[in-house]
């Protein structure tokens, strides 16, 4: 465990360009891909986080070749199509903090004659893991102990596995994704999905890839059908920058003053990007420009500058599938805005690695912002301008990285002469950042 961090200055004005590091959900998704194709996939810019890394190891354990350029400019990895997977007796997957790793990998073991165990770190294994458990059963695949809902548990796959129609009504792509891995790679004929939106990284790679998926669009549903793909071919792809990761840093200009920064080749997708269709509703000037299309992913430059003031809003909980990771961020941005924000229905926030609600809630009120808590809502009542009076601390926070990330912005925005942060378990950022201080670093911040 390291040594806790602590930041003592706000941060300078800054005028820069930066890129951020490959997206995790894609980088995630590139790999059970490619361990599902056939011949030497290879990944450009995929970034060496702890989730990434987790993914990859759990590859491995399953017969998977995979090699790294020595400079890590590139992973390859070395697919022998659907169903090669290689498993050995008493065979033990540990997906650390990973939720997608997790409930993503576990579709493509359903045909597993083995029984193999899933485990994952202290948060993974609070979160719930009923919402794949119950469609992988229907599939035909067996979990034991029978009735639990979180790891570690034990997944034995099936000979006989059948098709199914799925209802996936809770706005997550990671049930979506998995029940499509699942349906693609392991279960013969046609399974039909009636899904809440989310983001659609999994459906756009199945098209560029050519894997058998049609997609009906609705006002609220997307209807996916989904047919069993035999073989498909080896692929190249880099993986663009992480719009998560980056809406800290458009956050941290926002709220620092006279400052502007374009953030390059970032991830587009509408459904990741509703961070910004907030904060511009709050007042910010963000744009996205030089916008293109890159093997059906939107990517573009995010060009962000200072904000004298930000306005509060009462956000449209229709927002929400595509902020879910970013809210914590926003919240900061909703503490300088003018009068009270309000957000509901954020259930999933506290589903993540930490209750993330009660964390924003408690962090702003740390730096002097009064927060109402209902259930699942928040009010947040802003100030425009207002001084740290305190030291704050950030500790027992299951190493949530969003968390961390969250805790470092304020401090970067509220330090002053007399009172300053400190940060426990800084190395929670590795998990989906590892260059997150240094880009911190590169703007201006200063940690001690």
């Amino acid at each position: 465990m390291s040594k806790p961090i602590f930041i003592k200055k706000k941060i300078n004005n800054f005028k820069k360009i930066i890129t951020v590091e490959g997206d995790k959900s894609l980088s995630i998704r590139f790999a059970l891909l490619a361990s599902q194709a056939i011949g030497k996939s290879r990944a450009y810019n995929l970034p060496r986080s702890e989730d990434v890394l987790s993914t990859l190891n759990c590859l491995k354990k399953l017969g998977v070749q995979i090699k790294w350029d020595k400079k890590y400019k590139y992973c390859e990895i070395i697919g022998n199509g659907p169903n090669s997977y290689f498993y050995k007796n008493n065979l033990t997957l540990n997906f650390k903090n990973s939720g997608t790793a997790a409930r993503l990998l576990s579709a493509l073991l359903i045909n597993s004659p083995k029984k193999i165990r899933l485990i994952g770190d202290k948060s993974l294994s609070k979160r719930d893991m009923k919402r794949i458990i119950n469609p992988l059963k229907e599939f035909g695949a067996t979990f034991y102990p029978k009735n639990k809902n979180t790891l570690p548990i034990y997944i034995q796959g099936s000979n006989f596995l059948r098709p199914i129609n799925y209802q996936e009504l809770k706005g997550s792509s990671q049930c979506k994704s998995s029940v499509m891995l699942a349906a693609s790679f392991m279960v013969p004929g046609v399974t039909c999905l009636k899904c809440k939106k989310s983001r659609t990284h999994t459906e756009i790679l199945f098209k560029h890839l050519k894997i058998p998926i049609k997609v009906r669009k609705t006002k609220n549903f997307d209807f996916i059908k989904i047919t069993r793909q035999q073989n498909f071919k080896s692929f190249k792809y880099t993986i663009p920058g992480d719009p998560s990761g980056s809406a800290f840093f458009v956050v941290l200009t926002l709220l620092s003053k006279n400052s502007y920064l374009i953030i390059k080749n970032v991830c587009a997708n509408p459904y990741r990007i509703g961070y910004i269709t907030i904060l511009n509703k709050m007042g910010a000037k963000i744009k996205l420009k030089n916008t293109k299309i890159y093997k059906g992913e939107k990517i573009a430059d995010i060009h962000v500058q200072s904000q004298k003031s930000l306005k509060a809003i009462n956000c449209p909980p229709r927002l929400n599938s595509s902020a879910i990771d970013e809210f914590l961020i926003i919240f900061l941005a909703a503490a300088k805005a003018k009068g009270i924000s309000y957000f509901s229905q954020l259930n999933e926030l506290q589903l993540k690695e930490s209750k993330r609600l009660d964390w924003g809630s408690k962090i702003l009120n740390m730096i002097g912002i009064k927060t109402s808590l209902t259930g699942n809502s928040i009010k947040i009542y802003g100030k425009d301008n207002f001084k740290l009076n305190k030291n704050c601390e950030i500790k027992n926070y299951l190493k949530d990285h969003r968390v961390m990330a969250m805790s470092l912005i304020a401090g970067a925005v509220t330090s002053n002469e007399k009172n300053y942060w400190k940060i426990h378990n800084p190395e929670s950022i590795k998990t989906s950042f590892p260059k997150f201080l240094k880009i911190f670093k590169q703007l201006g911040g200063k940690v001690y």
